[in-house]
């Protein structure tokens, strides 16, 4: 496993504000425990603990990829609101320690579900 530092950088903060998460009309996940990872020059990414995600509209699915620097990462259907978004959803169920933070988290594709909303409370 390839640790994170100065020439591909990975940072994992708290967010301060409620997350949102909706497809088809429906709430798909929601927190205000969410964390944000930054990695490189990727654009950042929500996680959100799997205690706020609606586990009910999920599928998990065969989809399997591999990050040298975040581990193994498991992917999940989302349904909503009559919508399928296939491996719209993904967890790092063992992730490398530098990352650990994220284990027991989720994140979503922005491009695969109707919004990824973030809200100052």
């Amino acid at each position: 496993m390839k640790e994170p530092g100065p020439d591909h950088p990975i940072t994992i903060t708290k967010n301060p504000h409620r997350i949102r998460v909706m497809l088809g009309g429906f709430i798909v996940a929601e927190t205000t425990k969410g964390l944000t990872l930054r990695e490189a020059t990727l654009p950042p990414v929500h996680y959100i603990p799997r205690e706020d995600v609606r586990m009910d509209l999920l599928d998990s699915t065969e989809h399997r990829t591999h990050c040298p620097y975040k581990g193994d990462a498991s992917y999940f259907t989302v349904n909503g609101g009559g919508l399928v978004r296939e491996n719209a959803a993904w967890s790092y169920e063992e992730p490398a320690p530098a990352v650990a933070a994220i284990k027991e988290h989720l994140a979503f594709y922005p491009e695969k579900v109707d919004a990824i909303e973030e809200f100052q409370d």
